[in-house]
């Protein structure tokens, strides 16, 4: 039986294994793959081999051609695998996932015995070879979780490929690193993420983050063993520079004052230089908690497409951001409000392809229901104040009624058997504006009256859809047309008549939920779990069962 033994990686440049033939070893792999039935798991000793059923099909694919170990008997390739299998911590990944020592251990076996070791060791080699550099580039692919799994509504195409077929790419071009190498995302936003990763096990290793004592909240100019902490645990996290021109540690000076915003910006915290309870909170996460943090979404970018458009609107929903990229470069960025935990905004992707001004709003039958029904009840005149229709039937056998002429204390909410709409104007729930990519759950961009709500750190009141802080000049620059300037956009908008607009340029909206991201000015940025999902996905990455290949 094979021991673990796993030994310093510098021995296996040269690996010598038994000198069979070319022919002979290809005999062997064949006769491995086609005694074993497809149904049962696919052994190399006693492990089972990852992505069994892919791995049989790359090997029949190239007439069961060895891959790893050449016609001399030696199998260098190995050594480029390891070495990207040692960069998975880089990618928030478990490295003991990946052969979990028994590839070093065969090695290290084929190289003690100077050869000496019988065909089946060579077969086991080879085919744990090939199913790992599969399962590492699935899980670089496209996850090594299924999003499906933690979010049934979930709507964006992963990114694929066929993994025998990649393999043997890599193989006739030779390429085995690098092109594995090249299935992990490249966006910039990704390479920026595992960097902040770097840091902060980095912090970790240095003993992590110095605690903050509860106590009365900390001000400018306070002064005192509580203010020493906070500034040293600032100068921790990259927040307050060492060489600050401070006044002394013990002082709440300016420069401290401007390292708390900067951490509290930096947390989606209110940015008043004020260390109370949500700040201090916080400031004592455990860095072992934010390095997991960062591996979960590191793991949520993989699930995203390759290609996000040479143009589109992305909605951050735990950031509660609006971007706006084109070419590359961000070119807009607004606040937005998001749906309340008990009506989470979905993730998906979708097609922007026209806006409307001055929309009408037609209320969901959820909300008509749960939200408006019991307002009515207590007060019959809030449908004729806020401007809302009551309506019969649709088409031409549509009817227009008289909310007064209702008894709204006998309606039933089940079976609910009016529809209700919201005239175009100031009250109108969607605002001026309203931005549709047309998706089964009904989820759009639009404006809203209740602007106050821009100015909350935590802004998750919406219904599901998604209000934008200035809807004028996202129109205008989406629009992108010489005709819809801001002022014949706001000349339509004061018309008070609904419009329908054409986009020239229809874009991919991504709705995405990254609670950790690092912007363009390499500031890391990490937010609460707004719909508590972080959790699940650290507890699936932390498992996986034997033999599988992810992600798929």
């Amino acid at each position: 039986m094979l021991t673990a033994v796993c030994r310093c990686m510098s021995v296996l440049v040269f690996l010598t294994v038994l000198p069979l033939s070319a022919a002979d070893l290809r005999e062997a792999l064949r006769d491995r793959l086609e005694s074993i039935p497809p149904e049962q798991p696919l052994m190399a000793g006693e492990h089972h081999v990852p992505g069994a059923a892919a791995v049989r099909r790359f090997y029949e694919d190239r007439l069961f051609e060895p891959l790893w170990i050449d016609g001399h008997g030696q199998a260098t390739a190995a050594t480029e695998l390891l070495a990207v299998l040692a960069e998975a911590e880089d990618h928030g990944l478990d490295r003991e996932d990946y052969g979990n020592g028994i590839i070093e251990a065969l090695l290290d076996e084929l190289q003690l015995a100077n050869g000496d070791l019988p065909p089946r060791v060579q077969v086991d080699l080879e085919l744990l070879l090939s199913g790992t550099w599969m399962q590492y580039g699935s899980h670089g692919l496209k996850g090594r979780l299924n999003p499906e799994t933690f979010d049934p509504e979930w709507g964006i195409d992963r990114r694929g490929g066929d993994l025998p077929d990649l393999l043997q790419a890599a193989a006739e071009g030779q390429r085995l690193a690098d092109g594995l190498r090249e299935l992990f995302p490249t966006d910039p936003g990704y390479q920026r993420l595992t960097e902040a990763l770097a840091f902060y096990r980095g912090v970790q290793r240095q003993s992590g983050f110095t605690t903050l004592p509860d106590g009365p909240t900390l001000r400018p100019g306070d002064t005192g063993e509580r203010v020493g902490l906070l500034r040293q645990r600032l100068r921790e996290s990259g927040d307050h520079p060492e060489d600050a021109d401070d006044a002394g540690d013990e002082l709440f000076d300016a420069g401290l004052e401007g390292a708390v915003r900067g951490f509290q910006r930096r947390h989606g915290l209110e940015e008043d230089a004020l260390v109370g309870a949500a700040t201090r909170g916080a400031l004592n996460v455990p860095v072992s908690r934010r390095i997991q943090q960062i591996a979960v979404n590191l793991e949520r970018w993989r699930w995203m497409p390759r290609d996000l458009g040479e143009r589109y609107v992305l909605v951050n929903i735990a950031g509660f951001e609006l971007q706006v990229v084109d070419q590359g470069e961000e070119v807009l960025r607004q606040r937005v409000i998001v749906g309340r935990d008990y009506r989470q905004t979905p993730v998906f992707t979708g097609r922007m392809t026209y806006l409307v001004l001055n929309p009408y709003w037609e209320v969901p039958n959820s909300i008509a229901v749960r939200d408006i029904l019991p307002q009515v009840r207590r007060d019959p005149s809030h449908l004729q104040r806020l401007g809302f229709q009551v309506l019969r039937g649709w088409g031409a056998e549509q009817e227009l009624l008289d909310p007064a002429s209702i008894d709204w204390a006998t309606v039933p909410a089940r079976g609910f058997p009016y529809r209700l709409r919201q005239r175009p104007g100031p009250l109108n729930a969607l605002g001026r504006i309203k931005f549709m990519f047309p998706n089964r759950h009904a989820v759009y961009l639009h404006d809203t009256p209740a602007r106050e709500l821009f100015r909350r750190a935590d802004r998750a009141f919406s219904s599901g859809c998604i209000r934008v802080e200035q809807p004028e000049l996202l129109a205008e620059l989406l629009l992108d047309d010489p005709r819809w300037n801001r002022q014949t956009i706001d000349a339509a908008i004061a018309s008070g008549q609904e419009r329908t607009v054409v986009l020239q340029r229809p874009l991919p909206v991504h709705l995405q939920y990254m609670t950790a991201w690092v912007d363009v000015d390499g500031l890391v940025h990490l937010r609460n779990d707004l719909y508590n999902r972080d959790g699940r996905v650290a507890d699936a990455l932390s498992t996986l069962p034997e033999g599988t290949a992810g992600g798929s």
